[in-house]
């Protein structure tokens, strides 16, 4: 591999598309600070690296401090992806249920309540909003992140959602282009791919991404999924057919175009982390992410040193990284006026005194849907005691923080401190006593004389939780089913309740209503 070192203005231009992620908290790592100071372009910041607010405040201040210029990213949808609530659970629904209530001025207000607190935290990028539509319902990565499966709804609710996050003063990024909606593989793991026709897409997944340039974005993510349609060799991360001649030519899009995090394999198992990135930049990506898992200088050093050795070889014309290297410096410059002018209007006041907005919950409380099935005997609502809670718990796909709490048990006992609970995994129920010993011992018995709440996430996508709550339901019709990922349409247990995602707000709306507290 060839030194960066030994190529001074190439270093510059290599450092300036690189946006990673780091460890730490209260300040950055050596390594990092140097980069910046050599032409970095852009840090992302993960829960890793943050407390509460007022710290993000003073790391991404004495990031600045190396280079006014720098752009602070970061990975903030709400709902079920939250950086910033991590530990504690989001605030604020996700796309899923501003869809389902289908009010752009509601969403519109939730965004720039998330925006604000960005602003007031030093972050001038945020990678959101999902632009996806979700037309393939058992999608293992994108779920609830989408507004929903109907492109007319998808595209006014991403528009809503980038007016009222830039109007905080935050720049958004309309993701993950040209639509990770119809996939039905996770790019964390392997290369999804579309079948579309071209018609058939532009028809379904591009008019959310058409509404985001007219609702003034300046950055757009792309997707790491192959599209034969346009190009049936190369995922549209590595492809100028999708980001030359779609995106910037038929779309006129002029913005930059960030790679989703490079290291995940679909890209990386064919390429090589560094592969994978030469042939983005050389594709027409500007800015290069990577750090969700790949945190450490090295991988920063191997990646400046691939780009540059590729400008040497051939293989990357300097133009173009000259060239991916100026979109970033315009983008940076456009997104630091927007932030500075918010700030000189005096902006965020309200947050600086410790205080927080409510519309989250109320935008909660508004997805919710009850379906109730006629023919079961249900118990009244509110429930007059303290009922007993079963939550089925998946794997979660890696954008989602596996630690992020979730669920109506906690909520619930908030209000009546005598629920009980109990949460069960596939291992679990996998063990050696089998399932129907493993929920009669703890879903079950507990429940008897009370009611049963069971909760489940994404049920119809987890074979082992719809096997368990049909076994649940064959003995207790009358159970109370809480869905918080997406709905099937059908009606599960005596009463179906629907959060349209599985965030702190949507927690505490189920258990207002099961306790009448609201």
């Amino acid at each position: 591999m060839v030194s960066s070192s030994s190529h001074p203005q190439l270093e510059r231009l290599a450092n300036s598309v690189l946006q990673p992620g780091f460890v730490g908290t209260t300040e950055a790592p050596d390594w990092l600070r140097r980069r910046i100071a050599d032409g970095l372009g852009a840090v992302v910041l993960f829960g890793r690296n943050i407390v509460d607010r007022e710290q993000v405040a003073a790391l991404t201040a004495s990031l600045r401090a190396e280079n006014p210029d720098l752009i602070v990213a970061i990975d903030e949808e709400a709902g079920d992806v939250t950086r910033m609530e991590a530990w504690t659970g989001a605030s604020r629904p996700g796309n899923l249920a501003l869809g389902a209530v289908d009010d752009v001025d509601l969403t519109e207000s939730v965004a720039r309540d998330i925006g604000r607190e960005l602003h007031a935290a030093g972050v001038s990028l945020n990678y959101a909003p999902s632009a996806d539509v979700n037309s393939n319902p058992l999608n293992p990565v994108i779920g609830v992140r989408s507004f929903g499966a109907r492109s007319d709804v998808v595209s006014r609710h991403t528009a809503a959602w980038i007016r009222g996050l830039q109007t905080a003063g935050v720049a958004a990024c309309a993701k993950h282009f040209p639509g990770h909606g119809d996939a039905s593989v996770d790019p964390h793991f392997g290369l999804p791919q579309v079948t579309g026709t071209a018609a058939e897409i532009a028809r379904t997944a591009l008019p959310p991404f058409i509404a985001a340039t007219e609702a003034g974005v300046r950055a757009i993510m792309t997707a790491h999924l192959l599209v034969p349609a346009y190009d049936p060799a190369l995922p549209a991360t590595l492809s100028p057919r999708i980001l030359n001649d779609l995106l910037r030519g038929e779309l006129g899009f002029e913005g930059m175009v960030v790679t989703d995090g490079i290291e995940m394999g679909a890209v990386t198992d064919r390429y090589g982390i560094d592969g994978a990135t030469v042939r983005a930049v050389a594709g027409g990506v500007d800015a290069v992410c990577v750090g969700g898992d790949s945190a450490e200088q090295s991988t920063v050093e191997l990646l400046a040193g691939a780009l540059v050795k590729a400008v040497l070889d051939g293989r990357l014309p300097e133009e173009r990284l000259t060239e991916a290297s100026g979109r970033v410096r315009e983008f940076a410059a456009w997104s630091g006026r927007r932030s500075r002018a918010v700030a000189r209007a005096g902006g965020h006041s309200d947050l600086a005194s410790g205080d927080r907005s409510d519309i989250g919950l109320v935008a909660a409380r508004r997805a919710v849907r009850v379906h109730r099935r006629p023919d079961a005997a249900a118990p009244p609502l509110p429930l007059t005691a303290a009922p007993h809670v079963v939550e089925l718990s998946p794997v979660m796909n890696p954008a989602v923080d596996g630690g992020t709490p979730w669920g109506v048990a906690d909520p619930l006992r908030d209000l009546r401190p005598d629920t009980t609970s109990v949460r069960l995994t596939q291992p679990e129920l996998d063990d050696h006593d089998g399932p129907d010993e493993v929920l009669d011992r703890a879903a079950l018995a507990p429940a008897d004389g009370r009611a049963l709440v069971v909760v489940v996430r994404d049920a119809a996508r987890h074979r082992w939780m719809s096997d368990t709550l049909t076994r649940l339901l064959r003995t207790r019709p009358d159970a109370l089913v809480v869905e918080m990922g997406v709905p099937t349409g059908a009606t599960l247990g005596a009463v179906h309740m629907i959060t349209h995602g599985a965030t702190r707000v949507s927690g505490i709306a189920i258990a207002e209503m099961l306790t009448g507290t609201v």
